[in-house]
């Protein structure tokens, strides 16, 4: 369970978000949504301890965040950035094998059979096996995604939290990794993720947090806050409604903001 309860953060000593209060239940996802430059990876950051808080605290089991030494945060947490890189000439499966090192004291790393298993089971989920000797320069960029996802499940934490993860996949792929996390999920793990489209957060996720104006402008199931009339002035954009036969809700900008149309 992550609770974030008042939170306050800042950029370079300017305020970006404040009065920040919602939870992450274990078995869900969380989508956390908002225009552009609104402050959704800057609080991803804050929940995986990478942020300092400006305000309030950000609990994971009851445990502030902020007390977190770096290895106990890196069991607890996998972060995954959006713009993570690494060393060209690593093989795929030498970058998900990093993933590993929080499980080893720095001074006696040497892999064991449940570090291959995990590098394993991970490569499978993503369906990466072939690629497990291939230089990652040499992987496209949707590729590239899908190895940093099986570096964070490698990862074995609790909790997942990942910043744009469908980023620089299509569409087929995209849908096959958020239907992955939403496993991860119900077997047990919070995730939480940024996400821009807004009809992957109605069809996977179990709760969205609307970001927008320097606060949270709301928090609740999917139905709730995609209909509420919040999301139109959040993105300044009117917004229409359809309701698929299998119950799920679908969202589409109904017209340019004033001044931007064509």
């Amino acid at each position: 369970m992550i609770r974030v309860r008042g939170v306050a953060l800042d950029i370079d000593s300017r305020r970006l978000l404040c009065g920040l209060n919602f939870d992450a239940p274990t078995h869900e996802i969380v989508a956390i949504i908002g225009p552009n430059g609104v402050g959704k990876t800057t609080l991803l950051r804050a929940i995986a301890a990478q942020h300092p808080v400006g305000g309030g605290e950000i609990l994971v089991d009851g445990a502030n965040v902020a007390s977190f030494s770096a290895v106990e945060r890196a069991r607890r947490i996998a972060f995954l950035a959006a713009d993570e890189t690494v060393g060209e000439a690593l093989a795929v499966r030498e970058v998900v094998a990093a993933g590993r090192y929080p499980h080893h004291r720095w001074w006696e790393w040497r892999e064991g059979s449940d570090d291959a298993a995990a590098i394993a089971g991970a490569l499978a989920e993503v369906g990466m096996e072939s690629f497990r000797d291939r230089l990652f320069s040499s992987l496209s960029s949707g590729e590239r995604r899908n190895v940093w996802i099986a570096l964070a499940l490698a990862q074995a934490t609790p909790v997942l939290v990942l910043d744009e993860p469908t980023t620089h996949l299509d569409v087929h792929v995209a849908q096959r990794m958020l239907a992955l996390l939403r496993r991860l999920a119900r077997s047990g793990k919070t995730v939480l993720c940024a996400l821009h489209d807004l009809n992957e957060a109605a069809a996977y996720a179990d709760r969205i947090v609307l970001l927008g104006n320097g606060t949270m402008r709301a928090a609740g199931p999917p139905e709730a806050v995609l209909s509420s009339s919040l999301l139109d002035e959040t993105y300044a954009t009117s917004m229409e409604r359809l309701h698929l036969a299998d119950g799920t809700l679908r969202v589409f900008a109904r017209s340019y903001p004033p001044g931007e149309a064509g």
